[in-house]
């Protein structure tokens, strides 16, 4: 009896080593909540940068917590919910690329006062706004959950998909984040300033306006 009682816990973890396993995938590839990380761990500072990684961590958590419970369902039931969520998403990417190349030719020491006057709570407030303005990481997630995970779901799963979602994505971005708060990244951002921030501003313009067209 002990040894089913065993192997039916195992059985019950596979899920999540395979959900986790797909997760760590998609917080790899390059969208704007990476973009938001870099920028605020080069332009400003390191701490800037984890903070802002703790908000996309938040984030994610949030839309794994919806996820888990049918959001999928939800917004397949009511296609409009998840119109309006992708256009309102779209468009704070768009006010956030406006910011970013707004401030392109401001100087280095510019910055160094900004950092003051963004606290890191805006750090942590903008990385969540920043994950939670593109829904369909949502839907990702529905996708994997509705595929990996078994058709009982265990109590716990609510609670510890959500705490993955969390650890991957935080953990990811604050390695972005210790990595670009580096001495050799920030010398070549203060050399390519306004070039770098004009190219990061137009990455996250496609991006908001992909988000809105899409919706179509």
């Amino acid at each position: 009896m002990i040894t089913d009682a065993l192997d039916t816990h195992v059985d019950s973890l596979l899920p999540l080593f395979s959900i986790a396993m797909a997760l760590m995938l998609g917080a790899m590839s390059p969208g704007p909540s990476f973009i938001y990380v870099a920028q605020n761990s080069i332009a400003k500072s390191r701490k800037h940068g984890l903070f802002t990684a703790l908000g996309t961590g938040t984030g994610a958590a949030f839309f794994g917590l919806l996820a888990v419970m049918g959001l999928q369902a939800i917004l397949l039931a009511v296609p409009s919910a998840y119109l309006m969520l992708k256009i309102g998403g779209g468009l704070y990417l768009l006010w956030l690329a406006y910011k970013i190349v707004k401030h392109a030719k401001s100087p280095i020491e510019m910055d160094a006062q900004q950092q003051q006057s963004m606290s890191y709570q805006s750090a942590y407030r903008y990385g969540l706004i920043t994950q939670l303005s593109n829904p369909k990481i949502a839907v990702v997630l529905a996708s994997v959950f509705t595929a990996l995970l078994p058709k009982e779901i265990p109590n716990y799963y609510y609670v510890a998909l959500p705490v993955i979602c969390f650890v991957i994505d935080a953990g990811w971005y604050s390695l972005v984040a210790l990595l670009l708060s580096s001495e050799k990244p920030r010398r070549v951002y203060i050399k390519a300033k306004t070039l770098i921030d004009r190219v990061t501003g137009g990455i996250v313009t496609v991006l908001g306006l992909k988000l809105i067209f899409s919706s179509r």
